[in-house]
This record gives structure tokens, sequence and C-alpha cells, in this order.
């Protein structure tokens, strides 16, 4: 088992990973690691031996939030340190699990459900998806709707 520095390291560098219009986006947000996932979250999730969790977002999705949403306690992403060491193989296979479940979370917070963000990573684990691109092609056709509805009023 690595140390807890260690490990927290490997968190530091996925969330770099994350390409920067998610990072900015990111407000009022914790990310920490536990040891484990605590025996009530694993019971009010209806989580039994042998599965576990490796990670949990717990917070108001954005989508969720109103306007009047603030002064609030940060969301919090936690990671559990014992399940993804468990479930990897050797250090590598743990900087992917930390990666994995550090965007399935982040996903969470930005109001994906568990299909879209399986639907992601299948996309991203056949090689159909790059999100910078996806951003590129996006402020592209922005830019153009932009320009077609310059004398249009805004809404």
């Amino acid at each position: 088992m690595m140390s807890r520095s260690e490990f927290r390291a490997l968190v530091d560098e996925a969330l770099a990973s994350i390409p920067a219009r998610f990072r900015d986006a990111m407000q009022n947000i914790a990310i920490v690691v536990e040891d484990e996932p605590p025996p009530d979250v694993l019971a009010d999730l209806e989580v039994e031996p042998p599965d576990t969790l490796l990670g949990l977002y717990q917070g108001t999705p954005l989508t969720e939030r109103s306007w009047a949403h603030g002064n609030n306690l940060p969301d919090k992403i936690s990671l559990y340190q014992g399940p993804i060491e468990d479930s990897s193989d050797d250090r590598d296979d743990t900087v992917i699990a930390i990666a994995e479940t550090l965007i399935h979370e982040i996903g969470h917070y930005f109001g994906l459900s568990e299909e879209e963000i399986e639907e992601i990573e299948e996309r991203y684990w056949r090689g159909e998806g790059d999100l910078e691109e996806e951003d590129e092609d996006d402020e592209d056709a922005d830019e153009d709707d932009e320009a077609e509805g310059e004398d249009e009023p805004k809404s």
C-alpha cells in the first residue's frame, strides 16, 4: 500500500490532466482521500460485500442548482484509497483507477447520470472522443451562431 502523500500526488496529477475548461468550472468542491467508504454510506447506497465504492460525489449537481444556491458548504468528492489500491494490479493500474474514478465523480458534479458517464467512458476507451477537440468544435459552432445572429435580440 502506498503512502497517503504518494496517493494524493497521483490524485493531483489526475486532476491536472482534466481539461482546463472543466477544472475552471469546478467551484466550491473539496476532493478528499479517505481510507475506506464509511459503513453507513455503503448501507445507504445498498452496496454489499464483496462490492465496494472507489469514490463518491456528495453535493448538489450544477444542473440542479437554482439562482439562490450559495453560501453552502463545499460539495465533496471522496476517493477511497483502500478499494482503489485493492482493485489495482500495480502502480500504473492505480493511476488509471484514480483518474477514472475522479473523472466519474466529477461527471456527477456536472450533473451527468450514471448512464451518461458510462457512455462517455466507453467512447473514451474505444478512442472515439477527445474532450478538447469536441470543445474546440463547440466553440467554432458558437462563434458561427453568434456571427449569424448578431442583430437578433438576446433572450
